[in-house]
């Protein structure tokens, strides 16, 4: 799962989800996310193929599979958050989920 969002989220900011991209994306080494993604693609969740930029590097797409299962996991998390946030209001809840989404961003240009 960790790997599959990793290379989701990489590829919504257009950027290439190599090993080393998924690796820095969720906070371990190298060899620790190549085990993760050899893992997720042995799955059926990942497909590694070559850069279509650069034939050396691979990178890493999800599969119909991995979209499915990402798409549940993140309808459950939805699920929770609704839960979590019982008695909310909805600007209350999307007020949150903005706030949020500004950290993830932010840190995603501290990296830059």
């Amino acid at each position: 799962m960790l790997v599959c969002e990793a290379a989701h989220a990489i590829s919504l900011r257009a950027t290439p989800a190599t090993v080393n991209a998924i690796a820095h994306e969720i906070g371990i080494d190298q060899s620790g996310a190549s085990r993760l993604i050899k893992s997720a693609t042995a799955a059926g969740y990942l497909v590694m193929a070559a850069s279509t930029a650069d034939g050396r590097r691979r990178e890493a797409s999800l599969t119909s599979a991995g979209r499915l299962m990402l798409d549940q996991a993140h309808r459950w998390q939805e699920e929770v958050l609704v839960e979590l946030t019982r008695g909310w209001s909805d600007k209350e809840r999307r007020d949150f989920q903005q706030a949020m989404t500004d950290l993830v961003e932010r840190s995603y240009a501290m990296d830059a």
